[in-house]
């Protein structure tokens, strides 16, 4: 009886494990939907950068998906049969194809967005459509609402995850206890702005926003929700964004505000605002504070304790969607802005300003910085800025 039992177990196991890691075929579509959706050629200037057929192209990104979802044994093979372009995806789940079809298919409105932004004289030559590919596509744990990304990220590395941005956020959630290797699953990213342009472009894409509204809800209704129907946790990076949100869902988000949508009827998903990943670096700017290095210094140590505040509430509800959202925000801000305030400014010192642990420590020491950590959760001006 006890072996039947056994064999009863292992025969399960090994059913669970066929369907959890099967080889499934994709339909990406035709040639030329799959040049426009992946960018493709991805930086080609006579020269191509990376002299990648669109097969090579469209298997980089997906490989970084599978990488990212941790399947890292897991194959992909793309090949062409007259204008119809296939992906087969070997040990992956059966239902992989549905995250990949998704993002596809939102793909499609935003290209028909940038199509009629090109038609209306909008489109600057500088600019490229970029879909968020290479994400994970199964094991996400929270998503990321950004501007748009920069155009190094598609023209030089072919990695939307490549980027100062999404560096710096990713060594925050390090900070507050997310392993390096995960990272990539709470940084799944949406831009209301899919169009990969140069950092300084953000001004320049504000006149775009509508013409991506069928995209921009679809990804949202899409990414907040895992294959599970499990809602995940937002964060909604700098002013635009805070400002989109607003527009479109009618929910007021300030930096360390909490909000809650639906883009699904009858599941609510947290909002929190932040910072944008990059702002520290304007608002620490003395050039922003009249040539003041005090005052700048003030400042970055004020965004630098909202946003580890911010990376560290992301942590806890990636981790545990079912927490409550104000609590983890409350705890998060009591750490940075209080218990931890010390190590919030020497994070400033070291990550920011480029100083030595050492030097950090005497800077924190130092009268101006200790006055400024007496208040570091205080209301404070902090320079405007279009991110």
């Amino acid at each position: 009886m006890q072996k039947a039992s056994a064999l009863a177990t292992a025969l399960a196991a090994l059913t669970l494990a066929g369907t959890a890691h099967a080889d499934i075929q994709i339909d990406l579509g035709s040639t030329q939907r799959v040049s426009q959706l992946f960018a493709y050629p991805n930086n080609c200037n006579v020269i191509c950068y990376r002299n990648w057929t669109l097969e090579q192209t469209v298997e980089h990104y997906l490989t970084q998906s599978l990488q990212r979802d941790g399947y890292a044994q897991a194959k992909v093979t793309v090949t062409r049969d007259n204008q119809q372009v296939f992906a087969t995806l070997s040990g992956v789940p059966d239902n992989y194809d549905q995250p990949l079809t998704q993002l596809l298919n939102a793909g499609d409105l935003a290209y028909k967005g940038a199509s009629q932004l090109n038609a209306d004289n909008k489109w600057a030559y500088n600019w490229s459509l970029f879909l968020p590919l290479g994400m994970a596509l199964e094991n996400r744990r929270s998503v990321e609402l950004l501007h748009f990304p920069p155009d190094y990220s598609l023209t030089q590395f072919q990695d939307y995850l490549n980027s100062k941005t999404t560096d710096r956020w990713a060594t925050l959630l390090t900070e507050n206890g997310v392993p390096a290797e995960q990272t990539p699953g709470y940084q799944t990213i949406i831009d209301i702005a899919p169009i990969a342009a140069p950092a300084t472009a953000g001004s320049d894409l504000a006149g775009v926003y509508d013409y991506f509204k069928d995209y921009q809800t679809t990804m949202v209704k899409e990414v907040s929700q895992n294959l599970a129907g499990q809602t995940l946790p937002m964060v909604a990076f700098g002013a635009p964004v805070r400002n989109w949100i607003k527009a479109q869902y009618g929910q007021n988000v300030a930096v360390l505000g909490l909000a809650t949508i639906s883009p699904n009827p009858g599941k609510n998903v947290p909002v929190l605002g932040a910072n944008h990943p990059s702002y520290i670096w304007y608002a620490a700017d003395p050039a922003n504070h009249d040539g003041n290095q005090q005052q700048a210094d003030e400042a970055g140590l004020k965004v630098m304790g909202q946003d580890l505040s911010a990376a560290c509430w992301q942590a806890g509800m990636g981790s545990n969607p079912k927490a409550d959202a104000q609590a983890t925000l409350s705890s998060c801000t009591q750490k940075w802005q209080v218990a931890q305030k010390q190590q919030t400014c020497e994070l400033f010192y070291t990550s920011v300003r480029g100083d030595t642990p050492d030097k950090a420590k005497q800077a924190c020491a130092a009268a101006p910085a200790s006055r400024a950590l007496k208040s570091l959760a205080a209301p404070m001006a902090l320079p405007d800025s279009s991110l």
